[in-house]
């Protein structure tokens, strides 16, 4: 079969085509991107429980932290609120210890995994409440000590004081046990544990799962939701303003996805009951690791709806109140670019960073969408106009809500469309999302092809859904190479139609093993390793060749039917032209390439049993593999995702 590219450029590529998003799901900040070791490191964790329009919150500081030595000796452990480090997160441990090595313990999600190359920095406050008594902090695992520090605990007084010590292991470990002890018998209160490796990136980010970051070379990162931004009630959504300052002021939040999938304790409670946010990543941080991918930020922030799926809670848009959410939004701008002499730019300067991150996008709002109550194209509209207001050189990234088939999505687009008409400044482009069976990814390649030029588009969430396998928590299998095909044959038409789409991500980023509600996700990763996907691959194949333009080619919708190939073509800066090709079919095929007058081609491949997936214990059971090719015919394994750069 035969196959012609044109010469002739065809539309434009955006530069900020390929991203990522990432939100605080499946355990993907604290206990995973976030290097932070320890779990409930400041004692605030919450007991989280409920169903749409009614959340039960029960603290439990406590969670996470045991008595190690000293059980039935007397020794106990105690939560108090009395004369705290600070008023925001009031709550600390009290140690009771009646002799010398009584000891406690941090779950530290599944035991620590620690590797001998490298340090980590302990660091804690302590005050003594009666009597005092040096501290020694262990890692430990059936009874041997790997490592080992003993910090000597001020005598006199009775203020918080910050104490630090650096470990380093004698072997590598996994699963093992963080262990504090103390040297004699007294009373001890104890906030803020930390604990982490010397590799963090930016002295915060988890190493390996950042580098699978960079492998993406993303254009941009969406964060940090996502339904997390929105709540289950408005108190419970993401505040960009608690997120900033000191670690140790950044107010506790527990998380939206901790009441997700019932089949807890209790009728009404998920497993994950206990998930918070310590905001030990804020804000800052996000705008740091942009920086570091070198990556455009894209912040999204709520319009003052609470998340619709889960409540009908929502300030209403005539009222004073959403003027402190509009308000959130300018102040944030300044934060992330104003000069150091302004209110907001000064907190950033002050928390390191003098000079401005350059912000450029805006997400106003997630998911949302217009009923006879919430209004929210009225409030989408006064956010529009009081951002632009000050500042109308950002781009603002409005939401046609959670789906592409509904009446509420048709309703968003005209909304947007009409407003364009008489605001051309008033949406850079539109949120969509679509999870969805294989079927529909094959079927909708073309989805693109009508769509109205005038108002673009933001492919923000989408993934391959495989039914009995998807939405499933702790499925890694639900990432299958057949799912990544589905993706990597609908990518082709939004790649040729580039002259709309012009940003897109998977979703969700991140699942930490054991700790997750939603499958499938991009990366999977315990304590101490992480790999791809299918999906994450077929992302990287795309992004890393993603073309400056793109080019024509002859092949048709039916062939598409017909043969089971799926074709985009796209050239490069310098020239070079790309082919990707997706066979979904049971059979090679060999295609003859016209039009490209090239004596060869390097080809990188990914191929193998559809059902299959990679594991923690089979990283790379399927990945691509890159051969040089004959240029004028390719070879096309069965199930395979292909691009050719025929070499000039």
């Amino acid at each position: 079969m035969n196959i012609k590219i044109a010469n002739e450029p065809k539309v434009t590529i955006s530069e900020d085509m390929y991203g990522l998003f990432f939100e605080d799901i499946n355990y993907g900040l604290d206990g995973g991107l976030h290097a932070e070791m320890l779990e409930n490191r400041n004692f605030e964790a919450v007991y989280a429980c409920g169903s749409r329009q009614g959340y039960t919150v029960v603290p439990h500081g406590k969670y996470g932290w045991e008595l190690y030595e000293g059980r039935g000796d007397g020794s106990a452990l105690y939560i108090h609120a009395e004369e705290p480090l600070n008023e925001v997160n009031p709550h600390y441990l009290v140690f009771q210890c009646v002799r010398e090595g009584d000891s406690f313990t941090n779950r530290a999600y599944d035991g620590l995994y620690v590797k001998k190359v490298l340090k980590y920095k302990v660091s804690f406050y302590a005050k003594s409440i009666r009597g005092c008594a040096d501290v020694i902090v262990a890692v430990k695992k059936d009874g041997i000590t790997y490592a080992q520090e003993m910090i000597a605990i001020e005598q006199e007084g009775k203020e918080w004081k910050k104490y630090s010590c650096e470990l380093k292991v004698s072997d590598d470990l996994e699963k093992a046990d963080f262990v504090v002890t103390l040297c004699g018998a007294a009373v001890m209160a104890f906030d803020q544990f930390s604990m982490m490796p010397s590799d963090a990136v930016c002295g915060v980010f988890r190493k390996d799962l950042v580098e699978k970051l960079e492998a993406l070379k993303p254009s941009f990162m969406r964060f940090p939701g996502g339904c997390v931004i929105e709540g289950n009630t408005l108190e419970n959504r993401y505040q960009w303003k608690n997120s900033v300052g000191p670690v140790e002021t950044r107010k506790f939040n527990w998380n939206r996805w901790s009441v997700y999938n019932k089949g807890g304790k209790d009728p009404l409670s998920c497993y994950y009951a206990h998930y918070g946010q310590t905001l030990g990543v804020g804000y800052y941080e996000y705008f740091l690791l942009c920086e570091y991918l070198n990556a455009k930020a894209l912040p999204v922030l709520s319009v003052g709806l609470a998340c619709q799926f889960m409540s009908s809670e929502f300030v209403p848009a005539d009222s004073e109140e959403l003027e402190e959410y509009i308000q959130d939004a300018i102040d944030l701008i300044e934060f992330a670019n104003g000069s150091a002499d302004t209110k907001w730019g000064a907190v950033r300067a002050e928390m390191g960073h003098p000079e401005p991150f350059g912000l450029e996008y805006l997400g106003v709002g997630n998911e949302q969408w217009e009923t006879e109550d919430n209004e929210f194209f009225k409030r989408a509209k006064k956010f529009e106009q009081r951002i632009h207001e000050k500042y109308p050189e950002i781009k603002i990234i409005g939401t046609a809500g959670p789906d592409v088939s509904s009446e509420r999505y048709v309703a968003g687009w005209n909304f947007y469309r009409t407003e364009r008409k008489e605001n051309p400044n008033c949406v850079h482009a539109v949120d969509e999302h679509y999870y969805a069976k294989p079927e529909w990814l094959y079927e909708n390649v073309h989805f693109y092809d009508n769509y109205d030029r005038d108002v673009k588009v933001f492919a923000g969430e989408y993934a391959c859904h495989i039914p009995g396998l998807a939405s499933l928590m702790n499925c890694p299998g639900a990432n299958t190479l057949g799912a990544a095909l589905a993706e990597a044959a609908f990518l082709t038409g939004v790649e040729r139609n580039a002259d709309v789409v012009v940003m897109a991500c998977y979703a969700p980023l991140f699942a930490r093993l054991g700790y997750t509600q939603w499958s499938p996700d991009l990366i999977w990763f315990n304590g101490g390793k992480s790999y791809g996907t299918p999906s994450y691959y077929v992302q990287q194949m795309y992004s890393c060749n993603r073309g400056v333009c793109t080019l024509e080619t002859d092949w048709t919708k039916d062939l598409e039917e017909k043969e089971g190939l799926y074709f985009s073509a796209v050239q490069d800066a310098d020239g070079t032209v790309i082919l990707k090709a997706v066979n979904v079919s049971d059979e090679a095929k060999t295609v003859s390439v016209e039009g490209v007058c090239k004596s060869k081609a390097v080809i990188t491949q990914i191929s193998g049993d559809p059902a299959q997936s990679n594991t923690i214990y089979e990283p790379e059971n399927i990945v691509p593999k890159t051969c040089e090719t004959e240029g004028g015919k390719i070879v096309l394994r069965p199930h395979s995702f292909a691009v050719i750069r025929f070499v000039k």
